[in-house]
């Protein structure tokens, strides 16, 4: 690692990937070099702050660089979590605990994905109906 900065560390849900270099800093979290505070989406920012409210403490210590790609809004956003708990989990690991106690999936991730569309069906698992049952 470089005296630039602490780690890079990821975080995976669905099909967003986010990554996120942490730095000695003053709590500012950019993702995709666009500040938090200027996404319109109040449940996105809910969502990415989460593992920050666990830790009120550490975190403002410390700026937040997050770039991500692929999935949803909400997506992006629990990966993004996924990503800045692992953070503060190396960085103390007392709040490992604390993150695990509060939400085992900010740290383990969460395997689930879409089931595929069948052949011959509308959907994964819709049949077409019959009329002679």
């Amino acid at each position: 690692m470089s005296k630039k900065h602490l780690g890079i560390f990821t975080g995976k849900r669905k099909t967003s990937i986010a990554r996120l270099i942490i730095k000695p800093g003053s709590g500012i979290v950019r993702i995709n070099n666009v500040l938090l505070d200027t996404f319109e989406n109040e449940i996105f920012r809910q969502k990415v702050l989460t593992p920050l409210f666990l830790a009120p403490d550490l975190w403002k210590k410390y700026d937040f660089e997050i770039n991500t790609k692929g999935g949803g809004i909400i997506s992006t956003a629990e990966a993004s979590a996924i990503a800045i708990a692992k953070a503060l989990a190396n960085i103390q690991p007392k709040i490992k605990e604390k993150i695990i106690s509060y939400d085992r999936n900010l740290l383990v991730g969460d395997f689930r994905r879409t089931e595929p569309k069948k052949p011959g069906r509308r959907s994964a698992r819709r049949f077409k109906q019959k009329s002679y049952r």
